[in-house]
């Protein structure tokens, strides 16, 4: 009688798991929005205001060395910043963002998945959730909170959620999709 290694067993169980989390996730980046809210761009006749800024535009602040080339997202753990980087090197948009817990070390990743509502681990509802990394455990991932909070600091809770201002959820959700390619810099 053939018998069947338990390494092989351990194999099959892990690629059905795998597939299976990716079918979930297939389904629910498909799902429909079912909070009644519905999402449309802003108007074409929408008018920026023409009235004098009183204060100065701030400069734009220079994507770090070594952060890739090509179209990417470039996340910079020591400066808490993100940038939106097109296919010839502009930068789209850079911004802010408040780091979970958990970071992901410096390195190239891709995203694997996208959730456009979801509860955070700190069970705060986001949205725009765009996942690239899992780090002992705890999946990495790109989001908005949708009331716009912040994630307050919990030392006790693992978190993996970068949160971003609403408007930045936004541009990341329509730039980063399923196999874009994201740079972590030091």
């Amino acid at each position: 009688m053939a018998r069947i290694a338990s390494g092989t067993i351990v194999t099959g169980l892990t690629a059905a798991a795998l597939a299976a989390i990716g079918v979930l996730a297939w389904q629910a980046s498909a799902a429909p929005d079912h909070t009644g809210r519905s999402h449309t761009a802003p108007s074409a006749s929408a008018r920026p205001s023409t009235a004098p800024s009183t204060a100065p535009s701030p400069e734009p602040i220079a994507l770090p060395p070594a952060s890739g080339h090509g179209k990417r997202i470039v996340y910079s753990l020591a400066q808490r910043r993100v940038w939106l980087v097109s296919a010839d090197d502009q930068v789209e948009r850079g911004f802010t963002v408040t780091p979970g817990s958990v970071s992901p070390n410096p390195g190239t990743y891709t995203v694997t998945s996208r959730s456009e509502r979801v509860t955070g681990t700190d069970g705060v509802p986001i949205e725009h959730v765009v996942r690239f990394a899992v780090v002992r455990g705890t999946t990495i991932g790109f989001s908005a909170a949708v009331d716009g909070s912040a994630p307050s600091p919990q030392t006790a809770k693992k978190t993996g959620g970068v949160r971003e201002k609403a408007a930045d959820g936004t541009a990341m959700w329509q730039f980063a999709l399923i196999g874009a390619k994201v740079i972590v810099v030091p």
